[in-house]
């Protein structure tokens, strides 16, 4: 999958992707997990397992990101949430007034404009 776009939010703490993309990139076998999650919509489910260590790039930059695995039906335009564990690993500075978020590695950043990306 060359290009995926992913919903990156402060309201979730971990990191969703769904079984069907999990399939579709041909990952390694899921780590088991006994977690429930509860949903925005409150429902609950019980994810399929962790897809640990997927490199996704951001920009110029490659993060190593575990994934909670959920057999759900997600939006073709955005299929991953990135959540907040995401945000700390990528060093995530978002200016709410300015509108970007910035993303950092070392003395490297990348920055986003979110009247750019909020297409959504």
């Amino acid at each position: 999958m060359d290009v995926c776009h992913a919903l990156a939010g402060l309201g979730t703490s971990i990191n969703l992707m769904p079984l069907s993309i999990w399939k579709k990139l041909s990952l390694p076998e899921l780590t088991l997990t006994r977690m429930t999650l509860e949903l925005a919509d409150r429902s609950i489910t019980h994810p399929k397992g962790v897809a640990e260590d997927v490199f996704i790039k951001v920009g110029k930059f490659h993060f190593p990101t575990d994934f909670v695995v959920v057999d759900f039906e997600a939006d073709p335009r955005v299929p991953l949430i990135l959540g907040r564990s995401f945000l700390r690993t990528g060093r995530a500075l978002i200016d709410v007034y300015g509108e970007e978020i910035t993303l950092r590695v070392n003395d490297e950043s990348v920055t986003f404009n979110l009247n750019q990306t909020m297409r959504y």
